[in-house]
C-alpha cells in the first residue's frame, strides 16, 4: 500500500493514540474529518489497521513474571510445526510467538502471575507438547523499551 505523507501522519497519530475523534485527528494531519474518517476505513478494509485495543501494563495486571521461551522441535515437519503453532496460539500466556532462524525453532514471549504459575506452563503446556523436544527460559528483568508504533517517516 502506498502511503502520502498525510496517510502516514495520520497513522503515526493513530498510534499515537486510537482515542482521538475523527474531528480531532483531522485537525492533526490537516484533512477534513469526512477524508479522515474515509482514509481509516481504507485503512481497516486493506488490512493496515489490523484492530484497535487497549494496552495493559502487565504488573498492574499482575503478571510478574515475563519470560523469553526459546523452543527447539524434535522434528522439522509440517505436522508438528502446524500442531504446535495450533497449540500455542491458543495459551493465553503466550502474548507473541515467533519462527525464527538459529539454533532454536520458536520465541515465545509469556506472562505469567509468578514462578510457580510459569513453572507449571512451562511443563503442563510447552514441554509436554508432543512435537518438543526442548525449551530454555530467559526472564525479563525490566523492560527498557516497549512500543506498538510502527516508525513512520514522512
Amino acid at each position: 500500500m502506498e502511503l502520502s505523507r498525510t496517510d502516514r501522519r495520520l497513522l503515526a497519530e493513530l498510534q499515537r493514540n486510537a482515542n482521538r475523534n475523527q474531528s480531532e485527528l483531522a485537525e492533526l494531519v490537516g484533512m477534513s474529518r469526512t477524508s479522515c474518517w474515509r482514509r481509516i476505513r481504507d485503512f481497516e478494509e486493506a488490512g493496515l489497521i489490523e484492530r484497535q485495543v487497549a494496552l495493559l501494563n502487565p504488573k498492574l495486571a499482575g503478571f510478574n513474571i515475563q519470560v523469553l521461551l526459546l523452543v527447539a522441535m524434535k522434528e522439522h515437519t509440517d505436522k508438528n510445526r502446524e500442531n504446535f503453532e495450533r497449540h500455542v496460539s491458543l495459551l493465553p500466556e503466550v502474548m507473541e510467538c515467533f519462527s525464527v532462524s538459529g539454533d532454536r525453532d520458536y520465541l515465545l514471549q509469556v506472562v505469567a502471575h509468578d514462578m510457580d504459575s510459569y513453572n507449571d506452563f512451562l511443563n503442563s503446556q510447552v514441554l509436554r507438547h508432543e512435537a518438543v523436544q526442548s525449551a530454555s527460559s530467559t526472564f525479563v528483568l525490566r523492560r527498557v523499551k516497549y512500543s506498538t508504533a510502527l516508525p513512520l517517516t514522512n
